[in-house]
């Protein structure tokens, strides 16, 4: 009996998973928090509250690899629209277009749930072309937030497709 040591190895598919804040386990929202706080407060070096309260109204979307939460993003319905946020993809998984198939998902995602509801991101303003092949157009001048440069973005109901 021999062992094929050269084997290719396949990496697991990539499956969304949608989930209310009550769903999550809370094993999963340790996972979200961290992934977010390692990118967000770690990675780029911003002292903010990353717990700002929003998570329980929000609607979450964990794209997992295997058992790896590779991205996750949140959806969070406002008075005046729907607010995407919270977009991040794991550092280990960057480069492979995650992030546009997450995207992707959450305007499939918004286009099912929130019929005629434009679509706002509080992009980092370096992101602006990202969110541009979204739909997305600029909706406000470039502004700080914790020290990092961003502009708000929004995609209007009517360019739904």
């Amino acid at each position: 009996m021999s062992e094929d040591f050269d084997a290719p190895h396949e990496e697991p598919e990539a499956e969304f998973r949608w989930s209310t804040f009550e769903e999550l386990s809370a094993r999963e929202i340790h996972d979200l928090l961290r992934l977010r706080s390692l990118v967000f407060v770690v990675e780029q070096t911003c002292a903010f509250a990353e717990i700002d309260g929003m998570d329980p109204q929000a609607i979450h979307l964990r794209l997992m690899i295997g058992d790896e939460l590779a991205g996750c993003l949140r959806v969070v319905e406002t008075h005046e629209a729907i607010r995407i946020g919270r977009i991040v993809t794991a550092k280990a998984h960057r480069g492979r277009g995650l992030g546009h198939e997450m995207m992707a998902e959450a305007l499939r995602y918004a286009a099912r749930r929130f019929t005629r509801r434009d679509l706002i991101v509080s992009a980092q303003s370096h992101l602006r072309s990202f969110y541009a092949a979204h739909g997305f157009e600029a909706a406000s001048a470039p502004y700080d937030e914790d020290g990092i440069a961003h502009i708000d973005m929004t995609r209007t109901a009517s360019r739904e497709h």
